[in-house]
């Protein structure tokens, strides 16, 4: 019989053994959207980096939002979603190596 536990016998939550590991895996391969923001229309408010759920936005050091690293950008459109004046848009990813 297996050892292995039931759903009911595992604790809730998850170990993470190395904090900041994610970084060590680059997730943006199987987004379908990415972010594309018109710097004409950005006010550099950072509510764009702030919510962002992979942290992927960049700040600079003059307090304004910086490149999206879309090595680890999931497209989850949150960004879009909380910027006021609506300066990104979630655009088709058409990746190089899929062409």
């Amino acid at each position: 019989m297996s050892n292995l536990k039931t759903s009911h016998e595992i604790e809730e939550g998850g170990i993470i053994n190395t904090p900041k590991s994610s970084r060590n895996f680059k997730t943006g391969a199987w987004r379908t959207f990415k972010p594309v923001i018109d710097e004409s229309k950005c006010i550099h408010c950072a509510m764009c980096v702030l919510n962002c759920p992979e942290n992927c936005i960049d700040i600079t050091k003059d307090k304004k939002r910086g490149s999206i690293n879309l090595d680890y950008c999931k497209g989850c459109s949150v960004c879009s979603k909380v910027c006021p004046v609506k300066c990104i848009k979630m655009e088709t990813d058409e990746k190089e190596d899929n062409k």
